[in-house]
């Protein structure tokens, strides 16, 4: 699944278009606004108001691109982001001269430090925390000197004004742009959590049911292999031990077959209540708001266990296609059984779109099953929105021929 996918999938969309306002576009509005209000009404002549306006383009555009890439990309857990694209870098930085010059050269000491204080705050956005410090630092120490400087040439007696206001503006920006940015960071290294935590419980789970399967076969196969070769030795010279000892490997073949199956069937079985209750849980860490239609009536009707296990089945089936194939925001879950049938009905917003026929086999199979036990499985998508739809005779049985849970060990 690329970014964008995982991102709407937990739920990180609407905090990402918060965070691009609050980062690269309230950066780039201010720029504008600041100092394009100073460009059009200052005395300037008519080369500097030009120069001043491409430098502003230039700022700007850098300002976004730059802002937005930390944003795209993010942190890695050690708090490294990736490195800036260096000539979009290099556009600020004499962007960044251009509109500091300009308004120092006409004392404007209230404009002068904007440029310079965004860039400040982009460039520290892409360092590890002790050169940020020392970049933030410096930086709002030397954003004392030049407006300071020009107000004791020019003995204008603003000499308190035009040495602090920049320097903590310089300190103001780069805490307006580091914050939200600092929370998207958190919240991606959760959601990286998150989605670890679920890989680590599916592999705990596989290794649970190998060690199981290998207590059960392990035993069996070392007993089995030891009487064959005894009964090889014994073929000659003694044929009715031999093959009282291969009897005795048929027996025990068959009590690892039966083990097997029982290890696979508990594995394996599932019922609708349990599949309902760990959907909630499952949709919930993956940041779905799941609704759960329940009617008190279908808990009481009485369904057989091969219903319950089918339901069940297309329940499991249905909350991994919303996991695996879609982004979705809001899933529902309505069960009832009315007019001797049990019905179950999953939706989803937010589903992949991917040619028809894409569906893979898990709902095709299912289907199978279902109307070999007399019931129905369809499925829907209109536009984002997909449904899966099971009914099933509530008295249903399943015939013998279709095939059980521990089939696979057959």
């Amino acid at each position: 699944m690329h970014d964008g996918a995982r991102e709407r999938a937990a739920g990180l969309t609407s905090f990402r278009r918060y965070t691009w306002w609050a980062v690269p576009g309230t950066a780039g509005a201010v720029l504008v606004s600041l100092v394009g209000s100073w460009i059009v009404d200052g005395d300037l002549p008519a080369w500097a108001r030009v120069l001043a306006v491409a430098a502003l383009a230039t700022e700007t555009a850098a300002c976004l691109v730059l802002l937005s890439g930390r944003l795209a990309h993010g942190a890695a857990d050690d708090g490294r982001p990736e490195l800036p694209p260096l000539g979009w870098l290099l556009a600020a930085g004499a962007a960044t001269v251009v509109l500091a010059v300009l308004p120092l050269a006409w004392r404007t000491h209230g404009v002068w430090a904007v440029a310079p204080a965004v860039t400040v705050a982009i460039g520290a956005t892409y360092l590890p925390v002790r050169p940020r410090r020392w970049l933030i630092g410096g930086a709002t120490l030397l954003a004392l000197l030049p407006g300071g400087a020009v107000s004791l040439a020019e003995g204008d007696g603003e000499l308190a004004y035009a040495a602090l206001f920049p320097a903590g503006l310089v300190a103001f920006t780069v805490w307006t742009v580091l914050g939200p940015l600092w929370a998207w960071d958190v919240a991606g290294r959760l959601d990286r959590a998150r989605r670890l935590e679920a890989e680590l419980a599916v592999k705990d789970e596989r290794l649970r049911f190998a060690a199981d399967l290998h207590d059960i076969q392990g035993h069996h196969l070392q007993v089995i292999a030891l009487k064959s070769e005894l009964a090889a030795r014994l073929a000659e010279v003694a044929p009715a031990r031999a093959a009282a000892e291969m009897r005795e490997v048929r027996r025990l073949s068959a009590d690892a077959l039966r083990d097997t199956r029982a290890v696979v069937h508990g594995y394996r079985r599932t019922t609708l209540d349990d599949e309902i209750a760990g959907a909630v849980r499952v949709l919930a860490a993956a940041g779905i708001d799941a609704r759960m239609v329940l009617d008190p009536t279908a808990a009481t009707a009485g369904l057989p266990d091969p219903a319950r296990h089918l339901l069940g089945l297309v329940m499991r089936e249905a909350v991994t296609n919303v996991l695996r194939h879609s982004h979705a925001r809001h899933a529902e879950v309505d069960h009832r059984v009315t007019g001797g049938l049990a019905r179950l009905r999953v939706s989803n917003d937010g589903a992949d779109a991917y040619p028809a026929g894409a569906e893979g086999t898990g709902l095709t199979a299912l289907r199978e099953r279902l109307r070999a036990a007399g019931g129905e499985l369809t499925w829907d998508r209109d536009g984002d929105r997909f449904v899966v739809v099971a009914t099933l005779p509530a008295d249903s049985v399943l015939p013998s021929s279709t095939p059980s849970a521990n089939g696979a060990a057959r």
